[in-house]
């Protein structure tokens, strides 16, 4: 039977299914509404093991399991490398055939498939840091109502052990008290929630070298080290820790054209995730002994936004060896180093 690729466009409730040959001739189009046997249905008709490519959009999980299952060597695309916005036109078709070409050429943007029960965890990690958002909008509406009475409290932490006394003593007119009350309740739910899901989240990891190898970074606790496993995944299918490090978008924009080369601000293009928690990691300790003063040194002479950057890479790098060795000696070494 002839070599067939495929392109699934999905979409949240229907999603569009090309195929063609190695010749580039179209063998069909086909419209699904979205359902796992639908799906499997137009896709055994490109033969055993066809190649599919499928954008890393909106629900992508249950159809890249649904793909795998059959057989098919899986492209998952990803949606920022292919540039579609300047197209004159641009419909389901046309991506899907331009999807087609790429592959064909080998020239697809590719995300990498997290297993199923990395993807599990990953949910309760990104729930986590969802919730703790939403619980940071919660706490500025308090201080926010507070504002409007020209009340200052005594101290920085409203939710700490003087905080909730001094809020319990205020008197506010029905309307404010109510909200503020509401307000505290609802945080009061998001903490409950919050330390659930740490401790799931804990007792999924526990045994895992690398989580326990990485807290032994300054900075690193068990949240930040739960997000460094979770959204890194198989740090092997990094080459080292630069390419870590630009995947999570903190190495800087790079433009060079005949002798002239500049570097710009970091790309901020990759894993948000990560990116926060190499930024968070170094915000008050600055990663230990060593990266202190690299972190001081660099501040001196191009300011504490870029030397905060620098040492998150630095940190970044560190936990690059940790994942991959599960050691902390191996730490220690390229920390000395």
């Amino acid at each position: 039977m002839e070599r067939q690729y495929v392109a699934v466009d999905l979409h949240g409730r229907r999603s569009m299914i090309v195929r063609e040959n190695e010749a580039a001739d179209e063998r069909a189009v086909t419209k699904i509404d979205n359902d796992p046997a639908a799906l499997a249905a137009a896709v055994a008709d490109a033969g055993p093991n066809p190649e599919v490519a499928i954008e890393a959009t909106y629900g992508w999980y249950w159809a890249v399991d649904v793909l795998e299952e059959l057989g098919a060597t899986v492209r998952l695309v990803n949606p920022s490398g292919l540039a579609w916005d300047d197209r004159r036109v641009k419909n389901d078709y046309l991506d899907c055939r331009e999807l087609i070409d790429r592959m064909r050429l080998n020239k697809l943007p590719e995300a990498w498939i997290a297993p199923p029960e990395l993807r599990e965890l990953r949910e309760l990690v990104r729930y986590r840091a969802k919730l703790v958002n939403l619980r940071t909008g919660l706490k500025a509406q308090v201080k926010a109502v507070l504002a409007k009475h020209c009340l200052h409290p005594p101290v920085d932490d409203l939710w700490g052990v003087a905080g909730p006394k001094w809020l319990d003593g205020l008197e506010l007119p029905d309307g404010y008290h109510i909200r503020v009350e509401s307000l505290r309740d609802l945080v009061a739910l998001f903490d409950r929630e919050v330390a659930m899901l740490e401790r799931r989240i804990h007792q999924e990891l526990r045994e895992h070298p690398g989580y326990r190898a990485i807290q032994a970074l300054n900075g690193v606790g068990p949240v930040l080290a739960a997000i460094f496993v979770a959204e890194i995944g198989d740090v092997g299918r990094f080459s080292s820790p630069e390419a870590l490090c630009s995947w999570a978008g903190l190495t800087p924009k790079h433009k060079e054209s005949d002798r002239k080369a500049r570097r710009g601000k970091i790309t901020k293009k990759g894993s948000r995730l990560v990116r926060w928690a190499a930024i968070e990691a170094v915000s008050k300790q600055r990663g230990g002994p060593k990266l202190k003063i690299d972190y001081h040194r660099i501040a001196a002479r191009r300011g504490k936004n870029i030397a905060a950057a620098a040492v998150a890479r630095k940190l970044l790098t560190l936990v690059y060896y940790g994942l991959r060795d599960g050691d902390i000696r191996s730490l220690a070494h390229a920390e000395a180093a």
